[in-house]
């Protein structure tokens, strides 16, 4: 039998599409300097939130550099498939008290204004906006739609 000269790529093996995810966010201004700029002003803003900011002040209390360096890598992470965080965002925020669901509306159209601001051209804004409306859906059906009570032991 003739041997096959095809090659086969491993389907594990996410670096092509890493490359290419990291060429186009590049190209459009999304790197590790936009990524730290979007989050301190953010969190800033969050902080001097009515309703936000008691609740991540509560929450998050003298860590705040901590928290930025999370956010820092969670959003690189994400935007840019840096891979360098793991983290389990939903049981941390099931345990903050005092949260509602409209505080999701406020955190999102906060983050969206802060975009508007500082996003370099519409495509980032658009990703990041994205992302984020993914990620409060995500924790907003965790939170206050998941009916199957807690995980069994």
């Amino acid at each position: 039998m003739e041997e096959s000269c095809l090659t086969t790529q491993d389907p594990h093996d996410h670096e092509p599409i890493r490359d290419e995810v990291q060429a186009l966010a590049r190209e459009n201004g999304i790197n590790e300097a936009f990524v730290a700029q979007l989050v301190d002003e953010f969190y800033t803003r969050i902080r001097a939130h009515e309703s936000l900011g008691p609740i991540f002040e509560g929450a998050i209390g003298n860590r705040w550099d901590a928290h930025l360096s999370r956010m820092n890598r969670f959003w690189r992470a994400i935007t840019l498939y840096t891979g360098e965080y793991s983290g389990r965002p939903v049981p941390v925020h099931k345990k903050l008290a005092g949260v509602t669901d409209a505080h999701f509306d406020q955190w999102l159209a906060l983050f969206e204004e802060t975009l508007d601001d500082v996003a370099p051209n519409q495509f980032v804004a658009d990703h990041f906006a994205g992302k984020a409306a993914a990620i409060a859906t995500s924790l907003r059906l965790a939170m206050f739609h998941d009916k199957t009570g807690p995980s069994p032991r």
